[in-house]
């Protein structure tokens, strides 16, 4: 399961820039990637692990503007399709897992 979280926050005044850049922060603090620079996405192995990481953005989320937050199985992420540059790239992969015992 991934999550992405999108997010439209206003950047006009110098507050709000600074707000938006600690909300971003906070967003790769929490292990999430930039995809483009309101859209994060972090790999949360299954949709059960996913609550922590909303009831968190929830407490973080500035009081201005608009965050949405949608979840992808790994076959629906996996057919993304990338253009960068008139370039096709692939999706991140799932990262490797750790097993603890």
């Amino acid at each position: 399961m991934w999550m992405i979280v999108m997010f439209d926050l206003p950047v006009m005044a110098p507050v709000e820039r600074k707000i938006a850049t600690k909300f971003r922060n906070f967003l790769l603090d929490q292990g999430f990637e930039m995809s483009q620079f309101s859209v994060y996405f972090r790999f949360c192995g299954d949709r059960s692990r996913t609550a922590p990481y909303v009831k968190s953005i929830r407490q973080n989320a500035p009081k201005e503007g608009k965050i949405s937050i949608l979840f992808f199985t790994d076959k629906q992420f996996a057919e993304i399709i990338n253009i960068q540059n008139y370039t096709t790239h692939p999706p991140s992969e799932n990262p490797n897992q750790l097993l603890l015992l």
